[in-house]
């Protein structure tokens, strides 16, 4: 059975199934969720454990093996198969189902999966597992969700956030210094554990405190865009700059979303619902939710103005030509990423974007630059 994360604690005290899948890419939560399960596993007699991690040429034998007999000294054990991969191969595939089948009171068996698209979640060895046992989807804090994450994080160690616009302030403070790190996030906030007493922190308290250890996605750019989030917007282009992020990787990343918003566009000025385009498109997530105040916020004659921007900074990301001061004001800046931002700037304040403009500054590309290697 499928279980949402938030229903495992209540799960465990009921008692534990005999085979657990847990999958998805966000690492803090992932280790949590398995570090509760082994806890819960141990205090239920599972004292012996083996662990077998799937490579090359993998032995699919020996986890057979392992999960169908009974440790030598007759203790209940804990098997634990991690793919890194997520890919089993027909073998292994063919292993997992017949694991499923031959669940054993004095086993009990812990898969470890990275984030699986949709076709491998209605493969027929994923299927046997979740039927067999219980599955347990890791999903990503998402931005919008992160000042509460901390603020629940900060509670369990007992501490809080003042009241009011102050606290606002300081979670949205730390979710901006650890976007797109949910580790470095968990690690901030024990800092903050230990350097204060429980009760309330003030903004200053988690100024001084909190580093920034943001890890920017080229991915995410596109909700800052629709979102029309100008500041998330330049602290991100400042960080992906900083960490060396290839200029042509980030202009692709924002073509799509220009190209996306334009055959919408174009789709509902021929009469299609939305809903129908925005599922043509392959828009979800957060994306479908900002996808509606985007469109209201941008022309067609805008976004093509965009796309031609964006032909001129291929070639210069590419080095075939550059902007240059006193050049066409229709040619891209002299620095590419500022280039960048004054694309991203025609979806995300489209207003401010017919005049090109000066990019705030972050500080996010110094800091991302301190800390790359030498």
């Amino acid at each position: 059975m499928q279980l949402r994360l938030d229903a495992l604690e209540a799960h465990l005290a009921k008692g534990l199934a005999g085979l657990y899948v847990v999958y998805g890419d966000e690492h803090l939560l992932a280790q949590e969720t398995c570090d509760r399960i082994r806890a819960a596993a141990r205090a239920a007699g599972f004292t012996d454990r083996s662990v077998f991690t799937v490579e090359r040429s993998f032995d699919w034998s020996s986890l057979l093996g392992a999960s169908q007999s009974m440790s030598l000294f007759g203790d209940r054990q804990l098997v634990e198969l991690r793919i890194p991969s997520g890919k089993p191969g027909k073998e292994g595939a063919d292993a997992l189902k017949a694991l499923a089948g031959s669940v054993n009171d004095d086993v009990l068996t812990m898969i470890t999966l990275p984030r699986l698209d949709a076709a491998t979640q209605k493969s027929a060895w994923f299927t046997a597992l979740a039927d067999a046992g219980v599955a347990l989807k890791i999903d990503p804090v998402e931005r919008a969700q992160l000042p509460n994450w901390v603020g629940q994080r900060l509670a369990a160690q007992g501490q809080r956030v003042a009241a009011g616009e102050e606290g606002r302030r300081a979670l949205a403070f730390i979710a901006e210094r650890v976007e797109g790190n949910l580790l470095a996030a968990h690690q901030e906030i024990q800092k903050l554990g230990l350097l204060y007493p429980a009760g309330a922190l003030s903004f200053e308290q988690i100024h001084d405190a909190v580093l920034n250890v943001a890890r920017y996605d080229v991915f995410k750019l596109n909700e800052a865009m629709l979102a029309g989030d100008v500041g998330r917007l330049s602290r991100m282009i400042d960080g992906l700059k900083g960490e060396g992020e290839a200029a042509v990787l980030v202009l692709w990343a924002v073509v799509e979303e220009l190209r996306t918003l334009l055959r919408i566009k174009r789709g509902v000025a021929a009469g299609k619902p939305l809903a129908m385009l925005v599922r043509e498109n392959r828009v979800w997530g957060p994306r479908e939710r900002l996808i509606g105040p985007a469109l209201s916020r941008v022309t067609e004659s805008a976004l093509e103005k965009a796309l031609a921007l964006a032909a001129r900074l291929d070639r210069q990301v590419k080095g075939l030509s550059g902007g240059t001061p006193g050049n066409h004001r229709n040619d891209p800046p002299p620095d590419p990423w500022d280039g960048l931002f004054e694309l991203a700037m025609a979806v995300a304040s489209p207003k401010t974007s017919a005049v090109p403009p000066a990019r705030p500054r972050s500080g996010a590309a110094d800091a991302a630059a301190a800390r790359r290697p030498a």
